[in-house]
């Protein structure tokens, strides 16, 4: 006769959670919450700071700089948005394929990019960039298409579709991850009664798989818009905001408000800006793809 083991006390698993709840509030939460308070003062970093209220708000809300840095991060997301998610999708359908073979290679040279630093993503890129030696120019010139060799980095017109290239390549592997774990989570029956109906693929993943892992869809362009807001290193390591001010984000704008000028305080309130902004484009996002309805 077995005997039935008690059932743990519910404080178990609070002291079991607890180390990661200390980690995850000391590293995300109280932040958050350091720098809504700074942002009431005039502080430099030394022992003393005035209370100044609102005042730094004030002037985030008319700096120009701000308002530019905030324009790119928008641009940027929407590159990052359709590229990333878009291609993971793509690329999660053709893994799902019979069709393809060296399915596992596939997966592993995709997914790579992910665990490297965005900081050597940054830095490889833009020895690709070079205008003078780099790789990119290098094959067009191979193919014949002088015509579009450009200075990559130093013209404005193109510098936030170029900076955006190497954010979309790098975390293609993690939505890509999702979307084959959603895809995998779909009854076999399901796809095996449509193709007996005479779908193809195209047919199957457009009128099928798609709509049934739509709620992670949703998660993954929520994720992907939340953390393209707080782009930092591949701008720093590839252009640090330029040329002029055509790449500066908010980010970068805070770092180098608060570390370059010692406007602590002012830096602060402009990451307070730039949650306040990612709050608003998140849940933009989800009401956009439709809130709760295919939840």
């Amino acid at each position: 006769m077995t005997r039935k083991l008690p059932n743990p006390k519910p404080y178990v698993f609070f002291l079991f959670l607890a180390p990661i709840i200390i980690i995850f509030f000391i590293n995300a939460i109280l932040p958050v919450f350091v720098s809504l308070y700074y942002s009431f003062f005039d502080w430099t970093g030394g022992r003393t700071k005035n209370f100044t209220g609102l005042a730094n708000y004030f002037t985030l809300a008319k700096d120009h700089e701000f308002w530019k840095g905030a324009y790119n991060n928008l641009i940027i997301v929407i590159f990052c948005t359709v590229g990333q998610v878009g291609f993971a999708l793509i690329i999660s359908f053709m893994l799902v394929s019979d069709k393809l073979k060296l399915k596992e290679f596939h997966r592993t040279v995709i997914f790579f990019p992910v665990t490297v630093s965005a900081l050597v993503i940054g830095f490889i890129w833009s020895l690709m960039y070079n205008k003078d030696f780099g790789l990119v120019n290098y094959f067009l010139r191979l193919l014949g298409l002088e015509k579009l060799i450009l200075p990559w980095l130093d013209d404005p017109g193109y510098i936030l579709v170029t900076v955006s290239i190497p954010v979309v390549l790098q975390y293609i592997g993690l939505y890509m991850i999702m979307f084959m774990g959603a895809i995998k989570g779909i009854p076999e029956e399901i796809l095996e009664c449509a193709s007996l109906d005479g779908c193809n693929d195209i047919q199957k993943s457009l009128r099928i798989t798609l709509p049934m892992i739509y709620s992670t869809f949703k998660v993954a362009v929520m994720i992907c818009v939340s953390g393209t807001m707080k782009i930092f290193d591949h701008i720093l390591v590839l252009t640090k905001g330029g040329p002029g001010k055509s790449s500066q984000v908010l980010a970068l704008y805070s770092y180098q408000i608060s570390f370059d000028r010692l406007r602590l305080s002012y830096g602060s309130t402009i990451s307070m800006g730039l949650l306040i902004l990612s709050l608003i484009l998140t849940l933009s996002s989800r009401k956009l793809l439709g809130g709760k309805q295919y939840d």
